[in-house]
């Protein structure tokens, strides 16, 4: 009996060393950032705006590696098939986790079984903006009474068919009982260029919609979430018009499943850390990106379950397909 006591000791032991110096070696290279969106988007603002205080306290570059399409599917894959050892992560929305499995027949994976979430980065609200030469509006009510009458229907921008700015448009549409057409594009920045050229008419957005708002190239309307935006609280919420209606969105931080766990809590830790930073947390705000979300394993978890579910039903009642 001492012997066998001694014995799971002694594994004991070498198990706790062995965790320790996989912790205090990690990482030992570049760390790669995997974002499913180009360049210029709400997206790729969180990941360089966290990922540079984060490779410092690190002691690597954090690179972040822009893949979009598919609507995150493409960047999933990538980062999934990667060696499972801290140093290939990926800044995960909750668009792939909630959405794409009731959109897509076949996905190259399952994102609830190919990653292990790490922890979330942000949470924010879509900002609904219109073109003032091709919706020529002063609020939200005028969109919709535009939008009524409009013979044939506005066009609008989204960052990818199936993305959940696409999602919010459709439910919009069944809510206010308006007909649009949805025109597709590949991440917030073209979606954005597109509303202010005028080959849309209109857009849901995040960051990268903010700066074409306060520059005047497009006009701010209301926004989505529950309550109203600390960056832009002079705009309604949708909910205050239509009830019930409400889109909330996240950007999380997941690693390939197998990653070592203690590798995974380091990670946790450390971004944690730069989401408490003041000139982070402004930036984010500032930038309309998102408001930091420190929360804890277990309400992540269960956001992502809430999501699933959540949108689920709003793809199944709107219709929503794409061709996969």
């Amino acid at each position: 009996m001492i012997i066998r006591q001694m014995l799971v000791s002694s594994i004991a032991a070498v198990l706790g060393a062995t965790l320790a110096a996989n912790a205090q070696s990690f990482p030992n290279r570049p760390i790669r950032l995997i974002v499913a969106f180009p360049p210029g988007g709400a997206t790729d603002v969180i990941a360089r705006t966290v990922g540079t205080p984060l490779g410092a306290r690190l002691g690597q570059n954090v690179v972040v590696d822009n893949r979009p399409g598919s609507n995150g599917n493409i960047a999933a894959e990538l980062a999934a098939n990667a060696k499972p050892d801290g140093h290939t992560l990926m800044l995960g929305s909750d668009s792939l986790f909630g959405v794409n499995p009731h959109l897509y027949r076949r996905m190259p994976v399952d994102p609830h079984k190919a990653f292990v979430p790490v922890t979330n980065f942000v949470t924010n609200q879509l900002l609904l903006a219109v073109n003032p030469e091709k919706a020529p509006v002063k609020d939200f009510k005028g969109f919709i009474e535009l939008a009524r009458k409009a013979n044939p229907p506005l066009f609008y921008a989204s960052i990818g068919n199936g993305s959940q700015h696409h999602i919010a448009m459709e439910m919009l549409k069944r809510t206010a009982k308006i007909n649009l057409t949805h025109v597709p594009y590949k991440g917030g920045g073209p979606a954005g260029i597109a509303t202010v050229s005028g080959e849309t008419a209109v857009m849901f957005g995040g960051g990268s919609v903010v700066p074409l708002a306060r520059s005047g190239k497009l006009r701010a309307l209301a926004v989505s979430s529950s309550k109203r935006s600390p960056v832009v609280p002079e705009l309604p919420t949708i909910g205050e018009f239509y009830p019930g209606y409400e889109v909330t969105i996240w950007q999380g931080l997941f690693a390939p499943v197998g990653t070592p766990q203690d590798v995974i809590d380091k990670l946790r830790t450390e971004v944690q850390a730069v989401l408490k930073m003041p000139d982070v947390a402004r930036k984010l705000i500032d930038s309309g990106s998102g408001e930091p979300s420190i929360v804890t394993t277990e309400e992540f978890i269960a956001m992502i379950k809430r999501d699933y579910d959540r949108y689920g039903k709003a793809i199944k009642d709107a219709g929503i397909k794409v061709d996969n």
